[in-house]
């Protein structure tokens, strides 16, 4: 499977745990590659445009995850979650069928978001009622 991840300057060393954590996924990275400070809508942009015309999984990490996911959000196919707990996560993708995860590097230990990444990937869409709800985000 192939997991599109990206993280700005507060998040790159959890990106970097997570690839190797996760070697089984191929990944690709929209960087960044450093902890120098930089623009999150730099990474966060073209990872949701992969998602999006990949039908993929993204990842996306920051200080507080809130500056990634509205980025994210703002495309029109991606349902951005920003999760904390390995139980927002995997509700996130059984009742919202969220195609990214927006980590909070700066509130969440390394475990801890290992384990919320994985419920994350490890969850399928529910479908059901949900799917109509979902069907409904989109409206504008």
């Amino acid at each position: 499977m192939n997991i599109a991840i990206a993280a700005d300057h507060a998040g790159f060393e959890l990106k970097e745990l997570v690839k190797k954590h996760f070697s089984e996924y191929t990944f690709k990275d929209f960087g960044t590659n450093s902890t120098a400070s930089m623009d999150y809508p730099d990474v966060a942009h073209p990872l949701a445009t992969f998602v999006e015309e990949n039908k993929c999984l993204g990842i996306l990490i920051c200080g507080s995850g809130n500056g990634v996911n509205i980025t994210a959000n703002k495309h029109v196919g991606i349902r951005s979650a920003l999760c904390w707990t390995t139980e927002i996560a995997e509700l996130a993708r059984l009742h919202n069928d969220a195609n990214v995860i927006a980590i909070p590097a700066r509130f969440v230990n390394n475990e801890l978001a290992i384990e919320i990444i994985s419920k994350f990937l490890s969850t399928a869409f529910e479908g059901g009622r949900h799917q109509t709800r979902v069907d409904k985000i989109t409206q504008c």
